[in-house]
């Protein structure tokens, strides 16, 4: 039922009201008394989080509905509120046609797998404890159960977890959805900051809700027309943030993680990524003697792994940054913030993306109905060929010019195959060995 990412899919289909309800009867009977409740802004959300609040309240707990708001914007305000857990109701960067739930435990971080497992057993098994006449749980409004709306103390916080000196002007594309802490934030540090697609919809008519490069033509052209220093760009929940330099040049995933990475590691830290993450970011660590630790791919692993101790940041290329002293969440508003008061700090970043090197990368898809069994095929061949094999999430070989990975997909019939080197000849050699496995894996198989 959970991916790594909660509950996700399409509305009527994978995600339907009734599910809602029986995951808000999970969590009461699951022993949570109070939950905080918040959704982003597409049209299934109110629906949902009606169901959801009932399910709550008809075992005995109490909802603490923020409203419409940031996914980290809900999972911060869980810890403030001293609520035991809490869930968003968002499909996050998918389509409009999607919507899903992602639980938060009273850290603010996102529930572990054995949690989730635990909540989709209650629900598999309809094991809910429903709650007496005089002990139904009550809904209340954030503002009534706290000291201020929960966007004004994320905000607040931002500001007081990150110093920016500079003026600075930066363009803050919102794609239609919840994140306007960040404009709000930027504002009041002293920023000049021009917005697009502020207008909150869930029908995401402005652009796609994912942050990638053909997505956000129009911010690149921009930033580019303009005198802006840098644009950010979050998704429909506002939980990834990815950059656009001065020129009007979308920064890849990898470039920003290496410089998050190496702006926050001090010397013998660690820094959590997943394992498809480019040697760019080893070699950023490597430069301030600090090192990467790997996780499965999915920022709830990414956060897991950076709540251990000599752990100072945990990112993915895909634009989720987790800064551990700050919040145990990704938050999209606090990395437009870090990066915005690094450009201030640097000057540049142009400059600070064109000091770092490239490295080529290969990437590609094998279509197969037995992922699973040539995937772990391949984990038995590549122990046998290769010195240093990881079978975290697929099977990661590294050698000393780089590595490669071949992971099954969760969501379609493919097997994928990506390597990397510091150059084209040891990356194709490297992709081609890769892709060798696979076929063989694929004829033992057979």
């Amino acid at each position: 039922m959970f991916g790594t990412s909660g509950v996700r899919g399409p509305v009527g289909e994978a995600v339907t009201a009734g599910l809602a309800l029986d995951v808000g009867r999970a969590l009461a009977t699951d022993g949570a008394e109070t939950v905080v409740v918040g959704r982003d802004a597409r049209d299934s959300g109110p629906m949902l989080s009606r169901a959801l609040t009932a399910g709550l309240t008809e075992c005995g707990a109490d909802a603490v509905d923020v409203g419409v708001e940031a996914t980290p914007t809900v999972a911060r305000a869980v810890a403030r509120t001293d609520a035991d857990a809490g869930v968003v109701v968002t499909a996050s960067h998918n389509p409009a046609p999607d919507n899903g739930l992602k639980l938060w435990t009273a850290s603010g971080r996102a529930f572990e797998e054995e949690r989730n497992e635990r909540i989709a057993a209650i629900v598999a098994s309809e094991s809910f404890e429903f709650a007496g006449h005089d002990a139904i749980g009550k809904r209340r409004d954030a503002e009534a159960a706290t000291d201020g709306d929960a966007r004004r103390s994320h905000e607040r916080a931002l500001r007081e977890s990150v110093a920016i000196t500079e003026e600075i002007s930066v363009v803050v594309d919102l794609g239609n959805g919840v994140g306007r802490v960040t404009a709000d934030a930027l504002h009041a540090a002293g920023c000049d900051v021009e917005t697009l697609n502020a207008q909150r919809d869930g029908r995401f008519p402005g652009r796609p809700s994912e942050p990638t490069a053909a997505n956000c033509e129009t911010a690149c052209e921009v930033v580019a027309a303009t005198d802006a220093d840098l644009g950010v760009v979050h998704d429909g929940d506002a939980d990834r943030m990815m950059a656009i330099d001065e020129r009007g040049r979308f920064v890849a995933g990898d470039a920003l993680l290496a410089l998050f990475a190496r702006h926050e590691a001090e010397p013998g830290d660690r820094v959590a990524v997943p394992v498809d993450t480019s040697l760019l970011v080893a070699d950023a660590l490597a430069a301030v003697d600090a090192a990467v630790t790997y996780t499965p791919v999915g920022d709830a692993y990414v956060a897991a792994e950076a709540a251990k101790p000599g752990v100072a940041f945990g990112g993915e290329p895909s634009g989720a940054w987790i800064w551990p002293d700050r919040t145990p969440c990704p938050d999209g508003p606090l990395a437009a913030c870090v990066l915005t008061a690094l450009v201030g700090a640097e000057g540049s970043l142009a400059a600070l993306v064109d000091d770092l090197p490239e490295y080529p990368i290969r990437r590609d898809s094998v279509r197969t109905d037995s992922k699973r069994a040539i995937v772990n095929r391949v984990a038995a061949l590549a122990d046998e060929a290769f010195d240093d094999v990881s079978t975290l999430d697929g099977i990661r070989a590294e050698t000393d010019a780089g590595w490669f990975l071949v992971r099954a997909s969760g969501t379609e019939p493919l097997v994928r195959i990506t390597a990397e080197a510091r150059d084209e000849d040891d990356a194709t050699d490297l992709f081609e060995r890769a892709r060798d496995l696979i076929d063989r894996a694929a004829a033992d198989h057979d």
